[in-house]
This record gives C-alpha cells, sequence and structure tokens, in this order.
C-alpha cells in the first residue's frame, strides 16, 4: 500500500524508563506518546526500524524471527535499562522479501531467524512510547559499518520500493541521534560548532531540500560525529516521498549528542502540527 509515516526517534537510554526522564527530555518523552497515540489511529501492518545500536560489520541484516521476545538488559547502560520485557510479533514473510531483494541488488543481504536474539535498546527504547501495547509487528535493520552513505542510501531504496509495492501500511523508524561526539553528563549539549551543523541538516530538512541534507551528510558526520556516521539518515531519506509534510516534534541533548524527533507525514493526512516548529529550527 504505502509508506503512512515516517520518523527520526530518540533512543536515549534515559528514555527507557518514563519515570526517570530528567526534565530536559522531557518534550521528546511527551511527543512520542502522543505520536504512538497517532500511530494507534493509522494501525500500520507492519513496522520496519533501523537502530543505531544495532550495529553490524560487513553484512545488512534484517530480522526475520517472526516472534521478537526477550529481557533486555543494555550492556552500554546497564544501570538505565535492565531486566526490561519486550513481546512484539515480526513479519517473516515481509522480512524475507527484503532479504531477497537485497540480494538481487547485489547487495551484502542476510536475514536473521533467531529466537534467542535480542534486540538493542535503539529498538527498544522508541517501541516503548510508539508502540506501548507490542501489538504491531517489527521488523528490525542494522547499520552497516563497512558500507558507504551511498551503499546505505542504495539498500534503503531497495526497502523502500518493496514496502511500497506491498499491500501493507507501513511506518518506518529511524532510531539515532544527529550529532554524537559523546562526554559525560547527559545534561551537556553539543559544541557550537557541532550544534550549528545540527542547525543546517534540520533547516534543509524542514525546507525539504533533502538532496542538500543528504549531500551535507559526509562532512557533518566527520565533523559533528553523527550517530553511524549518519546511515540511519541515508536511509530515512529514501522513505520520504515528495508530498510528505517534516513536522519537528522535539528535541533534547544526551552527554553531549543532539537528539531530534521529527516525521514525515503523507500531506493529505498531516493535521495542524506540520506547521509548527521549535524555537531551534526557526
Amino acid at each position: 500500500m504505502t509508506i503512512e509515516l515516517s520518523l527520526l526517534v530518540p533512543h536515549v537510554p534515559s528514555l527507557c524508563d518514563e519515570g526517570q526522564v530528567p526534565e530536559f527530555q522531557q518534550d521528546m518523552a511527551r511527543e512520542m506518546k502522543k505520536m504512538g497515540r497517532q500511530i494507534k489511529e493509522i494501525n500500520p501492518d507492519v513496522i520496519v526500524l533501523v537502530s543505531c545500536h544495532w550495529p553490524s560489520t560487513f553484512f545488512h541484516y534484517v530480522d526475520c524471527t517472526p516472534v521478537h521476545k526477550g529481557i533486555l538488559t543494555a550492556f552500554e547502560a546497564p544501570d538505565l535499562i535492565k531486566d526490561v520485557p519486550y513481546h512484539y510479533p515480526g513479519d517473516e514473510k515481509l522480512a524475507n522479501e527484503l532479504v531477497k531483494a537485497g540480494e538481487e541488488a547485489n547487495l551484502q543481504v542476510q536475514g536473521v531467524n533467531d529466537p534467542y536474539f535480542i534486540w538493542d535498546y535503539g529498538s527498544l527504547v522508541p517501541l516503548r512510547y510508539l508502540v506501548p501495547d507490542e501489538d504491531i509487528p517489527v521488523i528490525n535493520l542494522s547499520v552497516t559499518l563497512a558500507a558507504s552513505l551511498e551503499e546505505t542510501y542504495k539498500w534503503g531504496q531497495v526497502i523502500a520500493k518493496i514496502l511500497r509495492e506491498s499491500d501493507k501500511k507501513v511506518v518506518f523508524l529511524s532510531s539515532g541521534a544527529l550529532s554524537h561526539n559523546i562526554v559525560r553528563g547527559r545534561h551537556n549539549k553539543p559544541t557550537l560548532s557541532e550544534h550549528a551543523l545540527d542547525k543546517q541538516f534540520i533547516e534543509f530538512v524542514m525546507r525539504k531540500d533533502y538532496k542538500a541534507a543528504y549531500d551535507m551528510l559526509p562532512e557533518y558526520a566527520r565533523m559533528a560525529r553523527v550517530e553511524s556516521g549518519g546511515r540511519h539518515l541515508a536511509m530515512l531519506f529514501t522513505m520520504i516521498e515528495d508530498d510528505c509534510v517534516p513536522t519537528y516534534l522535539a528535541e533534547g541533548q544526551s552527554s553531549g549528542s543532539w537528539n531530534a524527533l521529527i516525521t514525515f507525514e503523507k500531506s493529505e493526512t498531516a493535521n495542524l502540527k506540520a506547521e509548527v516548529e521549535s524555537e531551534f529550527v526557526k
């Protein structure tokens, strides 16, 4: 059917437990909960999610597992994310179609079908807000460190083509930060130089100049250390159609990184929130 909605979503560890979210990240938590209600109304057949915290070395992996069930303790932050259970359905058939299409495009793609495979927190944290009832099938995608931005973009195009040709309504999630030069102290913001690049990138996005935003990714990623080298953003751009309306909903720092919640919604279903921008992007 179509990709109904695409989102850039934050996954900072302190968002995992809603009761312990610091004040400077409350807007992100609140707006993600609102988006969860909107996704419920859309009633998609599947969520396709690329997570910066599933870094693969050589292959583009697709999680084809029919049921995602486990208990997550994040090895990076076990004090913040500990013994968190999850139980989501998968979509084995569609996931296998993505793998096949990637192989036919001569990309290094492999499927993972393993009930013992444990999710990363880049997948689980946003889903706790966006799909709290755990009732929508999920397909997870890795970010591949040996793949260039160009190859990642090509892989995204393959995925987007399959999703648009399917008979399913899809929501696509790109889970990751913008500038990501990590320092100790969750309250710390990026440097002025890093943040200036964040602002320029977001300005391009909000003006729907996605080509300029994509073209700046290599240097932006190098200078501001964008999470996963910007690969999650390259994939996101392949999902956005010309008639999609970008809406900047929330923002916040986390240990020197900058995180944003941006939605890209089909124009015929976009509401007045598309006209609202934060002071950050004005």
